[in-house]
This record gives C-alpha cells, sequence and structure tokens, in this order.
C-alpha cells in the first residue's frame, strides 16, 4: 500500500472495497483533542508521529446523543475527535481538484464516518475527496463567557475547526495528488451554512475557491441570542452560566443538559419559533469570528471571488416531519399561530395556499417553513452573491418516487446519496425509497459529473444565473434535467421579504 508524507507524519490506507483504484485513508488528525487544558479553545496543531501511521478507521465523533445508521456514536472519553479521511486515486505530483464535505445534522449531531459521505465514487469522477469531523453542540457552538486566563474561548469553534481541516489540506493534500489551488468546500443544511460561513470569515479567505451549498439553513444566532441558550443549558445542567462553571460539565452531561432545553421547546406549543423544531445551537454572527451573517456577507460581496453552486430539494420540510422532528400543524388555528410566531404575511400564505389548491393545513405549513429554512434562503444565497458580482449556479432537486406505500417525495438530505454516489447504502434505503432504479443510478451520475466539473473548472454545466429571478438546473429522473424559471411559490417570498432566523 502506498504511503503518503503528510508534515505531521507519514500516513497508511486502504484500497477502496468499491474500486480498488482509490485508496482510502480514515482518521487522520488535523488538529489536537480540544479537550482538557484545550477546551472552549481555539483548535491547535496535531502533535506529530513517528513511523507510518495506519489509518484504516474513522475517528471518534464528537460528543452527541444522535445514533445514526451505519454510522459509529460518540462514547464518553473520546477525545481526539478532530479529524479527516481522504479518497484519492492520486499521488504526490498529481494535481487533482479537490472537494472537502462538511457534515450536516443541525450543529448537533452527524459526523464524517456517515456511509452516506464515502468519497469512493467521487474519487472515481477524479476528485480528491476531503470530509471532516468538528465540535458541535455546546463544544463547537455555546458561547463560553471570558475566564481561565489569559486566552479567550472564541465563539464558532465548530467553524475554527473547519477552517483548521482547510489549513491542513491546504499544506498536505498535494501528498495525496490534490491540487492545493483548486480546492472547494462543500456541504448540506448546517454544513451548508458552514459554508457560508467560511466565505464571510476572513480567517477562511484564499482555503479554498469554489463553494458548494445544498439546502443551507437560515438560522444564525446573535451574540446576545446564543448567551441566553448558555445561560438555559447552564441551568439545566445545574451549574452557573460561567467559564469555570461550564468547564466543569463533563461533555455528556453538556450534551444531555442541551437536548433538555430543546425537548422544553418542542412540548411548549407557546415558546415561540424554537417550538416547531427546536434546534438551539448554530454560527453566532456580529462577534469576532464573523462579524457578518452569510446572506448579509453574501450580498456585501465579500467573498464574490469564490464561485458558487447551490442546491435545495422541492420538498425539504417533509422529511423532518417524516421522522417526528417537527411540530404537528394541522389547523387553521396552529397556522394562524405559526404564522404569527414567524411574522409571516397574510400574502405570503395566501401565496403558499394558491399553489398547492387543495392541500391540507399540514402540507400548507410544511411547504411554507421549509421555504423559510431552507429553499428560499439557498437561493437567496445564489443571487445575493450573483448580484455582489460572484458567479453563482443555483439548482433544486425535484426526484419523487411513487410505489405501494406512501409517496417519497424530493426531501431534505434525500439529493446528498445522488451527489456521492452512494445509492447503494442500506443507511439511505428511507431517503431515497428503497432500492434504487437504473434511473436514479442515472441521475446519480449526472449529478456527480455536474460536482466533479464545478470543481475542477467553476462550470457544473448550466448557465450561472443573474442577481434576480433566473433559470435554474432541475434534477429529476427524466433524464432531461431541464433548466427551468423559479417556481411559483416565491413570488410570495417576493413581495413578503424573508425574515432571518435565530436558533
Amino acid at each position: 500500500m502506498t504511503v503518503f508524507r503528510t508534515k505531521s507524519g507519514a500516513v497508511r490506507g486502504r484500497r477502496a472495497a468499491r474500486d480498488p483504484g482509490v485508496v482510502a485513508l480514515l482518521g487522520i488528525p488535523y488538529a489536537a483533542p480540544p479537550f482538557g487544558t484545550r477546551r472552549f479553545r481555539a483548535p491547535r496543531p496535531a502533535t506529530a508521529w513517528d513511523g507510518i501511521r495506519d489509518c484504516d478507521a474513522f475517528g471518534p465523533v464528537a460528543p452527541q446523543s444522535a445514533e445514526l445508521p451505519g454510522a459509529p456514536v460518540w462514547s464518553s472519553g473520546d477525545e481526539d475527535v478532530l479529524s479527516l479521511n481522504i479518497w484519492t486515486r492520486g499521488g504526490a505530483g498529481d494535481a487533482l481538484p479537490v472537494l472537502v464535505w462538511i457534515h450536516g445534522g443541525a450543529y448537533v449531531f452527524g459526523s464524517s464516518a456517515q456511509p452516506d459521505f464515502d468519497g469512493t465514487a467521487l474519487a472515481g469522477q477524479g476528485l480528491v475527496v476531503v470530509t471532516l469531523n468538528y465540535r458541535l453542540g455546546f463544544e463547537g457552538f455555546g458561547r463560553v463567557p471570558p475566564g481561565g486566563g489569559g486566552e479567550p474561548c472564541p465563539d464558532n469553534r465548530g467553524l475554527l475547526d473547519q477552517i483548521a481541516a482547510l489549513e491542513w489540506v491546504r499544506d498536505n493534500i498535494a501528498a495525496f495528488g490534490g491540487a492545493t489551488d483548486n480546492v472547494t468546500v462543500a456541504g448540506q443544511s448546517s454544513g451548508a451554512t458552514s459554508v457560508a460561513c467560511l466565505m464571510a470569515m476572513d480567517r477562511a479567505r484564499g482555503l479554498f475557491r469554489r463553494a458548494i451549498a445544498h439546502s443551507a439553513v437560515n438560522a444564525c444566532a446573535s451574540p446576545e441570542s446564543a448567551a441566553r441558550t448558555t445561560r438555559e443549558v447552564a441551568a439545566a445542567a445545574g451549574v452557573p452560566a460561567t467559564y469555570d462553571g461550564l468547564l466543569s460539565v463533563a461533555p455528556s452531561a453538556l450534551v444531555a443538559a442541551s437536548d433538555a432545553v430543546a425537548d422544553g421547546y418542542r412540548h411548549d406549543p407557546a415558546s415561540g419559533p424554537r417550538h416547531y423544531d427546536p434546534a438551539i445551537y448554530g454560527p453566532v454572527a456580529g462577534g469576532d469570528t464573523l462579524p457578518l451573517d452569510p446572506l448579509t456577507a453574501s450580498a456585501a460581496g465579500v467573498a464574490a471571488d469564490v464561485d458558487l453552486l447551490v442546491c435545495h430539494t422541492t420538498e425539504e420540510y417533509w422529511l423532518l416531519d417524516a421522522v417526528g422532528s417537527s411540530a404537528k400543524i394541522t389547523t387553521e388555528e396552529q397556522l394562524a399561530v405559526f404564522a404569527a410566531d414567524f411574522q409571516l404575511s397574510p400574502s405570503l400564505m395566501h401565496a403558499h395556499r394558491t399553489s398547492m389548491p387543495g392541500a391540507p393545513v399540514l402540507d400548507v405549513f410544511l411547504a411554507v417553513y421549509g421555504d423559510l429554512l431552507f429553499g428560499e434562503y439557498s437561493s437567496r444565497l445564489a443571487e445575493s452573491h450573483a448580484r455582489a458580482g460572484g458567479r453563482a449556479f443555483l439548482s433544486r432537486f425535484a426526484r419523487q418516487r411513487g410505489g405501494s406505500g406512501e409517496r417519497v417525495r424530493a426531501w431534505h438530505c434525500a439529493d446528498i446519496p445522488f451527489a456521492f454516489g452512494n445509492l447503494h447504502e442500506e443507511s439511505v434505503t428511507f431517503l431515497v425509497g428503497g432500492p434504487p432504479a437504473p434511473v436514479d443510478h442515472a441521475l446519480s451520475q449526472r449529478m456527480m459529473r455536474a460536482w466533479a466539473d464545478f470543481a475542477a473548472g467553476g462550470e457544473p454545466g448550466w448557465p450561472a444565473i443573474g442577481g434576480s429571478a433566473g433559470a435554474v438546473r432541475i434534477w429529476d429522473t427524466s433524464g432531461a434535467d431541464t433548466t427551468g424559471a423559479e417556481a411559483a411559490f416565491r413570488a410570495g417570498w417576493r413581495v413578503a421579504g424573508l425574515p432571518l432566523l435565530e436558533p
């Protein structure tokens, strides 16, 4: 097996089972364990090693309570959580485009070890694929009051971890056949908003040339709302909301306290916007690490030199309803309260109803909430980037599947197994509605090719948009992948405006 030499030491991986021409290297540390004296601090470089490090197993996942199909779970005591994985067909002297993937999970769950994110198929398209873990929940995004000596506890430690991984890629990826000057950073859901935040951060400037954002989520915390969440989590953990108080709590206890706070909102219909799907963490915008939220930064042109590819699904929020994480809004009274909680105008609600004649109340709620959180926000990221002088491409995933059971919709996360070429994984069966058909494999090939071509040269295969409503690529199984006009429901958002949400 080929040995690759990084600045920290030599590493050796294994041949990918699905494609022996691809080498997979798993669990390479890109930063030191962020616990002990490093807890709540910015990431530091990993310790170098002697000899050859066998990298044939994923590293530990970040502290979380989730147990995801096919992926490892966090175990109390796992500390070396800042690792990355590489799939490559190349070696030193090659100059293949690099794609760095940031997983989603509402900033509180997920990992690079999810089978959906296996990079073998994309590496077969000519990319060097990198996936990474980063701090989640309070460890990564909780606001920590000053304390503990002179070194600060910065906001957005999870984003700083992502930057540390990109710096590692800059310094080491050439050894794996990657081109250091042709890096694309990509992500989905909270991973997509992380990508948009990286575009807005001075510390990430120059670390990537292109960006891919699938279903970016409309949620950034203000310093004030982040401080409120800290007080709530500290109270649930039974400690003062101080540096010393929070440091005294084990990571497992902070995970449990965060879950308790979210669960309290979930069971309290009078608790306002957090009731509907309580994600209590998100990037803190307005401070030192992230001065502007992504949409404002995009409109200001802070990353106009970065090419941007955006995608969202056409029925985003139906997944959250299907897995039971969302409130059930089934009456007109509940729908009116929902609209008031988010200050949504009657004209916007009417526009959605008009575009969904005869739909039940629950479907109207799911459509509006999905657009508010994902669809409209993602579209505006692309359009504001284009208006500010950047190159932006917009697409929508519309693939559905019928059958003897309930129709499988084009819902949140369904596009990612197609873009990664991982439709065969058992863990995605629910997302895609059973074993893939030939038309599904064909769609996956087209989506992978679009990612690979965009990462290689900035051209996914359809025209860039202008600064306002314009043509978008529609992904479905018809084989045509048409470039269509904007969806009719967007007219309501054009009139009503888009409120920017806080977690």
